[in-house]
């Protein structure tokens, strides 16, 4: 079977592709997938659909964080925009969590990604894929913002709480996910409420006190 040659079939292509390994690599593992059956599950004819569309494996994840980064940063963009140049540390906490719970609610359930980037994020090669490609002007903004309201914090410091921050947010936010999966949570929970407990207790890890 040949390739969609028109611009909107290989659109479609592309985005039934993006869906199926999204969903595959969440439930099975990112190695444990093979293009083949990824194509397979997106209704694609051809078995080197995948390639042609990607060309590797690294590149399709690459297009998958991408979506979603995309995604996440117009609500970023927009949270950035509003505060300004806002000094308060809650603010910018905030504008780090509440564009990645959004995002992930504004999908369809079940969704797959916060369990995906929790495997790209343990996998040393897929983990600076992710780093090379946040760099969005509003993330750059919000780590400034931090730092701004901050000050007291060492630099180093600093550093090791933005790596804390990531792993609870992408851990929370996975372990949330696998239970939406399962079965709704009997907790009432929604990503709002789990944004929003991420926003307290990141602003308590920033603002900790800091040992001597």
């Amino acid at each position: 079977m040949s390739q969609p040659s028109s611009p909107e079939g290989k659109g479609q292509a592309r985005t039934l592709i993006l869906d199926a390994a999204e969903w595959l690599f969440a439930e099975h593992g990112i190695s444990s997938v093979s293009n083949r059956q990824i194509g397979a599950a997106a209704g694609q004819g051809n078995t080197s659909a995948v390639g042609y569309h990607f060309g590797s494996k690294d590149e399709l994840i690459r297009a998958l964080i991408r979506r979603f980064d995309g995604e996440a940063e117009v609500l970023r963009t927009a949270m950035v925009n509003q505060i300004g140049d806002s000094a308060e540390l809650r603010e910018w906490v905030r504008c780090l969590v509440f564009p990645y719970t959004e995002t992930l609610a504004a999908r369809r359930p079940p969704t797959w990604y916060a369990r995906l980037n929790a495997q790209i994020m343990a996998d040393p090669v897929l983990r600076n894929i992710q780093l090379e490609e946040a760099v969005s002007a509003s993330l750059q903004q919000v780590i400034r913002g931090l730092e701004v309201s901050t000050p007291k914090l060492p630099a180093t410091v600093l550093r090791e709480r933005e790596l804390m921050a990531g792993h609870i947010l992408i851990q929370t936010c996975a372990d949330f996910e696998r239970g939406l999966a399962d079965a709704a949570p009997a907790s009432g929970k929604t990503w709002r409420k789990v944004g929003s407990g991420l926003v307290d207790a990141l602003v308590g890890l920033w603002s900790a006190p800091v040992s001597r």
